[in-house]
């Protein structure tokens, strides 16, 4: 694969929320003027700015991307997390749209309060991408794999394997971006994707790859090892 390229941009907020937050802070701005000038009392202004300047730095919160590298250079075999949340599967699965073969699926809830920007797994090369329209069930549940809105994206490592990593939109989560590119080479630091709201991401794994995470533990994006995959002979 070559060495490793670092090609994340330093972007302290995603540019998914640029416009979001611009327009809002804007709106708010105008709204407290008018409560200041307008109304004699103070009383509305101060509810206003504290009710909604929470509210807005919840929104600020969500949209924060953390400038992230990954802490070894070699990578060669590892899974790292593409989000920050938690784990809430961890189970072997019958994966049949794809690899028709038993794999292990690790799962990661992101709340609202998490990062929300997703980072590529492993370093390797695009092979599949492809967006499924669907429900907006609570992102935690088993079904919300396949019935939920999301984004499949296989990437190929250097030796061959072929890792899933699914996108899922919850119940508050209505858009799942993905920046991966059929073909491409990509690399963990880089940025793999982003959803918006309350999400979760799967990963579907090679049965005989050593999990290195455990049920209900936390998870830092581009940061927590997933998992250690067999270095396989190609053939």
């Amino acid at each position: 694969m070559g060495k490793r390229i670092k090609k994340l941009k330093k972007i302290r907020i995603h540019h998914e929320g640029t416009n979001t937050l611009l327009i809002s802070a804007i709106a708010l701005i105008i709204i407290a003027l008018i409560l200041w000038f307008a109304i004699p009392s103070k009383v509305p202004f101060g509810i206003f700015v504290i009710v909604f300047g929470i509210i807005f730095g919840i929104v600020l919160n969500f949209y924060r991307c953390p400038i992230r590298y990954f802490d070894a250079e070699d990578t060669q075999g590892i899974v790292v997390a593409p989000a920050d949340g938690h784990i809430v599967v961890i189970e072997e699965v019958n994966e049949d749209k794809y690899f028709h073969e038993k794999r292990i699926m690790v799962s990661i809830f992101m709340s609202l309060f998490n990062v929300h920007a997703n980072w590529f797994p492993v370093d390797g090369v695009v092979k599949f991408v492809k967006h499924f329209n669907g429900n907006f069930y609570k992102a935690w549940l088993p079904k919300a794999s396949e019935e939920n809105e999301h984004t499949d994206v296989i990437i190929t490592t250097a030796d061959g394997q072929d890792i899933l990593c699914r996108q899922i939109a919850g119940a508050m989560a209505r858009r799942v971006k993905t920046y991966a590119v059929k073909g491409e080479e990509c690399y963990i630091d880089e940025h793999l994707g982003f959803i918006k709201l309350g999400s979760r991401v799967d990963l579907f794994l090679p049965v005989d790859a050593d999990i290195c995470v455990k049920m209900g533990q936390s998870t830092t994006g581009d940061k927590t090892v997933i998992a250690k995959l067999k270095t396989k002979t190609k053939a």
